[in-house]
């Protein structure tokens, strides 16, 4: 196993790197990377940049509807849905979305702040 690694280059762990917290330039992606935070990054863009149309539809629609939604907006909600599965298949916005999440992981990994806490501290360091 040993030798398999050597000849893939550096293979780096969950671990390490300056806070303990996996080599910063791993840009390897572990299960549930791939499977779940990719995915749910790609449906979060998709709704606020992509299908915003679509969205504000639905939602209009449900708000309209109260009780009553899951018969009156199912054209609304079909649409959203395709559209949402237009972007989920398109390889370069999965693409984009990946680098994104492995950009935001090295900076977790090099400074041991996630996203919200970098925001803090960068507002207490204005104010």
């Amino acid at each position: 196993m040993a030798a398999d690694e050597e000849e893939q280059g550096a293979v780096y762990r969950n671990r390490g790197g300056p806070h303990g917290l996996g080599h910063p330039e791993d840009r390897t992606l572990r299960v549930v990377e791939k499977e779940v935070c990719i995915p749910k990054r790609m449906r979060d863009l998709a709704r606020k940049e992509k299908c915003t149309e679509q969205v504000e539809a639905f939602t209009q629609c449900c708000k309209a509807s109260g009780i009553a939604m899951v018969v009156k907006c199912r054209q609304q909600n079909t649409l959203l849905k395709d559209c949402l599965g237009l972007w989920y298949k398109d390889e370069d916005f999965k693409k984009r979305c990946t680098e994104e999440f492995l950009s935001e992981r090295r900076e977790y990994r090099s400074t041991g702040l996630n996203k919200k806490e970098r925001a803090e501290q960068e507002e207490a360091a204005k104010g």
